[in-house]
């Protein structure tokens, strides 16, 4: 009886070590389920924060009329408006074909025709070196009227934060006078303008913003003779002068203004 006793005094100090043992483990499992759950909300929380202050950094200008952004035209030192005789109206060229344009940058001119290629898409206000379209394609919606407000390789992060808040002002595929590209103008895209006579490969000196557009008489869009190129050049930008410029030379006076 005695021994019968003893073993189960065992089994009960056995089982209730088990049952601790048992315990101690499940306590361990959840200690570091939860560790790793904070480590993956960590790492999602720290990939998803640079996109989420990058928003907050160019929503500041939801509430910012256009003409306020950035400095006013004369402290950007924006020029005069000049003009030039246009021609390429309509003269499409073969995708991929490089066309030598003959200003610095181009208002008019010969361009791509392809779908999905050119004119570059209403729904993209703002590119970068890295992603902006070949010359030949945008000169295409220079000719349906946009504007185009080009950027060289000077300017500041500040800068292109304000073209791109300028883009965000036009947002949208629906209104035609939301016509409007930001885009960079490159080192690379100025070896390949050509020099004629006083017609520089560079933007004037101490400018750094160039607004284009492609000028046709409203009354007549297809005559050569009434089509000019209009430029504007400023030493910074100007939400301003963008919008008197888009303002002054509005869509609708360009060779193909209904098209997309």
């Amino acid at each position: 009886m005695a021994n019968k006793s003893l073993n189960k005094d065992r089994r009960a100090v056995i089982n209730d070590i088990r049952k601790k043992q048992g315990r101690a483990e499940r306590v361990r499992g959840a200690a570091i389920i939860g560790v790793c759950l904070v480590i993956a909300v960590l790492m999602v929380g720290a990939a998803a924060w640079k996109p989420i202050t990058g928003f907050f950094k160019q929503s500041k200008y939801d509430d910012v009329a256009l003409q306020d952004i950035g400095k006013s035209a004369k402290a950007a030192g924006c020029q005069k408006v000049t003009e030039a005789a246009a021609n390429g109206s309509s003269e499409h060229l073969e995708t991929g074909t490089e066309q030598t344009y003959t200003t610095a940058p181009p208002a008019f001119g010969p361009h791509w025709n392809e779908a999905n290629v050119a004119p570059a898409d209403m729904s993209r206000k703002f590119y970068t070196p890295e992603d902006r379209p070949d010359l030949e394609a945008l000169v295409h919606n220079l000719e349906h009227g946009y504007t185009i407000v080009w950027y060289d390789e000077t300017v500041t992060e500040d800068e292109l934060d304000e073209l791109r808040a300028i883009g965000q002002k036009f947002s949208g595929t629906s209104n035609f006078r939301y016509k409007f590209i930001a885009a960079p103008w490159t080192a690379a895209d100025a070896k390949e303008t050509a020099v004629a006579g006083d017609k520089k490969t560079e933007f004037p000196a101490g400018t750094h913003i160039a607004m284009t557009h492609w000028y046709a008489d409203p009354a007549n869009p297809t005559e050569a003779s009434t089509q000019k190129g209009v430029f504007q050049y400023c030493e910074g930008v100007s939400g301003e002068a963008v919008k008197d410029f888009m303002q002054k030379y509005p869509y609708t006076d360009t060779p193909e203004p209904q098209a997309m």
